[in-house]
């Protein structure tokens, strides 16, 4: 395994002493592991204040309505009532499952039990074993069936994402029989996968296949439990047929086809393959999941953990956009990453795969909730002083706010592992271990990464002898990785083994130390552009900047409320590194009695950011913040300036003149512009998403004020023979042509709107292109609403 941002990779690929790294192994159950006090400690008690604030009857009102119960109270807002209604509501079942199993909460035991009883009356009054909460589910999942199937990206006959949003409800009922031991809910699972078998039936794999361009969450994977869960393979016959060709085969053949792809509809995909490789025993399936993990860690991936912007794989050679948006790294797409990091992992034994789950772990998923009053962001921006958005829990149902639900709920999962032998010691979290079947019981003491170290007290009901294998993390320094037994050291037998292994008879109230020195080092973009990030050990430093105009900070429950909308500070102004020679990492001085605090002043050229401290970046919360830093020498440094200003002061014109716009073919801008069309198609050319229709699309522009003056087009300059009409809350605006004049370039049009059409609006301006008789509308490659 090759992984950018780990320097040591020669440590991966050395077997670990006495242990084979082909072994299977296992994951201790949640219930096995306790947090100490720690900052996961107090995320996993936030996150469980914030699912214990939400009201179980708002959620499950979605179920009801569709299956023609009365509600017991008016259903939640924002996404919930927008038609992914009900998805929530699985997340929930899962998240309950995932903290009751980790705390032994009995409040959340009870919910869970009601959840699923509530579910089950839906079921049974269904009929034929449906339950769900898309709107108007049961019309649309009987014309699926009789193959009248119209998928795009983002809807399936007119209804967002439907096989994503009760993909949720099956994760919810496996979660909670597997977690939670509700009976129940395994019958009920088993009992909507038959709904499926049923519904899909006289689908041929062709019509599955043209399904499935449809987000279709995690589909694959649940079937692929299934199939475990009852031994029936049926279940992972159906597993095969909902998993995407298109996507799989590129994987099989090692190829990256990912640039334009909405990286959270395919990275469940991938987790799906995987899990089809292991009930199937099917070696390609799995090399293919390793293969898309390889190219998404290793040059999509940045310093924290997280990848894609604005929800897209962007070109893997090209990270401008990166620390240009302000809708950087989703967290639903580290939650998926982790889990498919966890399967290759207990697969494999490859302690490669903990290195980039400890680093996401530590710096995405934990640094996603605010610590104290709770809250879950969606984007977290890498553009330099912007900042997070967080949720509430009365207003905002984004997919991340479901996801988020569940992160905090599973920090115990891959603290530990073990096989039928030995026991692996992986992260460094204060946390108790409880191996039942052994006998043993593990305290791990440490307040890492605020001290280089970790102990482990191990009690045993009687003396046992087993290996203790402890990982060597990559970010220790060379050489510097010290265990002792009862104040012994042990002579480690191999500098380059990614295991140090302790095999002895054990008795109660041993000690294991460990000493993990920690390095600081600079990390580049994965296209090396001059954008660097502080790493110390695993853990990202970022400095808080000015908590100004920091709007929306907590997000209500407006359809774009999960986006940092403040004012965009311009990227020129942003403090630059100008070090002397080439050691960046040599800048960065520790600050006395300030564990993980660093200065940087002798890097810095901005008077103004010279004494801003560096920490971790989970720690940096309610404020705009550098996590990812311009370098430049001093020759260039007047120069790059000059160029950066230039290029943004057009983009910031641009912006300052822009009321609204939309990206076309990206999923949440389309969906949060009212996006709606007949006969129409999205792709990726030149790495820029598009769509164009057969029939007509149209969006709905936000203009409050009343300024709107013109709309601005993109179109791709070798486009021809399309004929068109744009048209403005149902008004003609222009008839256009495109001839493919422009040449092989992307260029803009500029429509004038008349007055009179904008102060006869409601303040909404739907834009619709149709297409003439015989012809084509578009491609368009952006919408802009102009002042």
């Amino acid at each position: 395994m090759k992984m950018r941002f780990l320097s040591y990779i020669l440590l991966f690929l050395v077997p670990v002493v006495g242990y084979s790294q082909t072994s299977q192994l296992k994951s201790f159950p949640l219930s096995s592991v306790t947090l100490l006090e720690s900052p996961f400690k107090q995320a996993q008690q936030t996150d469980m204040a914030y699912i214990l604030a939400l009201d179980p009857d708002r959620l499950l009102a979605p179920y009801l309505r569709e299956a023609g119960i009365e509600t017991k109270a008016k259903s939640y807002g924002n996404w919930e009532n927008t038609g992914l209604d009900g998805h929530i509501g699985g997340h929930y079942l899962t998240a309950l499952s995932l903290m009751y199993a980790a705390t032994g909460n009995e409040e959340l035991l009870q919910r869970l039990n009601y959840m699923v009883d509530q579910l089950e009356a839906c079921q049974q009054k269904n009929g034929n074993g449906y339950v769900g909460g898309v709107p108007g589910g049961e019309a649309m999942w009987q014309e699926i069936a009789k193959g009248n199937i119209d998928a795009e990206t983002f809807s399936l006959n007119d209804k967002w994402v439907p096989w994503y949003n009760i993909h949720k409800t099956y994760a919810g009922l496996r979660d909670a029989y597997l977690f939670a031991g509700n009976e129940k809910a395994k019958e009920m699972l088993i009992k909507l996968s038959d709904w499926c078998l049923t519904l899909t039936a006289d689908l041929s794999d062709e019509q599955i296949q043209d399904m499935l361009r449809s987000e279709h969450g995690g589909m694959n994977e649940v079937f692929a439990d299934v199939a475990e869960i009852t031994g029936d393979r049926k279940y992972l016959e159906l597993a095969r047929r909902f998993s995407h060709r298109s996507i799989l085969e590129p994987l099989l053949a090692e190829k990256d086809q990912l640039n334009g792809l909405h990286a959270n509809t395919q990275i469940p995909k991938v987790i799906g393959y995987k899990r089809v490789a292991e009930v199937a025993g099917d070696q390609p399936w799995a090399d293919a999941a390793a293969f898309f993990w390889d190219e998404v860690v290793n040059n999509r991936t940045v310093s924290i953990g997280g990848n894609s912007v604005r929800e897209h794989f962007h070109p893997s050679s090209d990270f401008s956009s990166m620390v240009e948006s302000k809708e950087g790294p989703e967290t639903c797409n580290t939650y998926n990453m982790l889990k498919l990091t966890k399967q290759l992992y207990l697969s494999s034994a490859s302690p490669a795969y903990i290195d980039y789950y400890e680093r996401g772990l530590y710096n995405h998923i934990l640094s996603s909730q605010h610590p104290t009053r709770g809250g879950f962001v969606y984007f977290t921006p890498m553009r330099p002083r912007h900042y997070r958005v967080y949720s509430q829990p009365e207003e905002a149902f984004w997919c991340c706010v479901g996801s988020g639900l569940e992160n905090h709920g599973k920090y115990g999962e891959l603290i530990y592992a073990h096989n039928d032998r030995d026991l692996f010691v992986n992260l460094f979290i204060p946390s108790s271990l409880h191996w039942k079947e052994r006998g043993v019981e593990v305290i791990q003491r440490t307040s890492f990464p605020f001290e280089e170290a970790s102990e482990i007290q191990l009690n045993l009901k009687k003396p046992q002898k087993f290996a203790l294998h402890i990982r060597r993390p990559y970010w220790v320094e060379k050489d510097g990785l010290k265990v002792r037994v009862n104040n012994k050291e042990v002579k480690i037998k191999s500098a380059a083994a990614s295991y140090v292994t302790v095999e002895r008879k054990w008795k109660s109230g041993d000690i294991v130390s460990i000493t993990l020195p920690m390095e600081t080092k600079a990390e580049y973009l994965p296209d090396n552009s001059p954008w660097v990030s502080f790493v110390h050990g695993p853990i990202v430093l970022a400095a808080a900047t000015d908590s100004a105009d920091l709007e929306g900070l907590i997000a209500d429950d407006s359809r774009m409320g999960h986006i940092a909308s403040g004012p965009d500070y311009s990227i020129e102004g942003a403090p630059v590194l100008v070090p002397e020679g080439n050691n960046l990492a040599a800048g960065l001085k520790p600050v006395a009695g300030k564990p993980m605090t660093f200065t940087a002043s002798s890097l810095i050229s901005s008077d103004r950011y010279k004494n801003v401290e560096l920490v971790p970046f989970f720690q940096v919360h309610d404020t705009r913040y550098m996590l990812y830093w311009p370098v430049s020498s001093p020759e260039e440094l007047e120069a790059r300036k000059k160029k950066l200003r230039e290029e943004e002061e057009a983009r910031m014109a641009l912006e300052a003149s822009t009321i609204d716009q939309v990206a076309p073919g990206e999923q949440q801008p389309e969906s949060d512009h009212n996006y709606r069309g007949e006969k129409t198609e999205s792709g990726v050319h030149q790495d820029r998403h598009w769509r164009h229709a057969s029939g007509w699309f149209s969006y709905d522009l936000k203009d409050t004020k009343k300024e709107a003056r013109k709309l601005r087009v993109t179109y791709f300059g070798l486009d021809k023979d399309r004929h068109f009409d744009i048209y403005i809350n149902g008004s003609l605006l222009k008839s256009v042509s495109l001839d493919g004049a422009m040449g092989d370039t992307f260029f803009d049009a500029d429509y004038a709107i008349p007055e009179e059409l904008v102060k006869s609006s409601n303040g909404v301006l739907e834009v619709k292109f149709a297409a003439q008789e015989g012809s084509v509308a578009g491609g368009v490659y952006g919408v802009r609403l102009l002042k």
